[in-house]
């Protein structure tokens, strides 16, 4: 379930403050952070983005 758009402008990396961009697929939707040195990616569940820097993982 992809995310509000209007959702989207105002959510920010809470490590880099940079905007986050929606890539979510079917099995793992997730923010990426467009920030080039952080690039964390946060997990969406249930259609709530989790924000939290300890629940993020670095993409490969």
């Amino acid at each position: 379930m992809p995310l509000e758009a209007g959702l989207l402008q105002i959510l920010a990396c809470p490590a880099c403050h940079a905007p986050l961009e929606d890539k979510s697929a079917d099995e793992t939707p997730e923010l990426l952070c467009t920030g080039e040195d952080c690039s964390l990616a946060y997990p969406v569940r249930d259609g709530i983005p989790v924000l939290l820097v300890d629940e993020a993982r670095r993409p490969a």
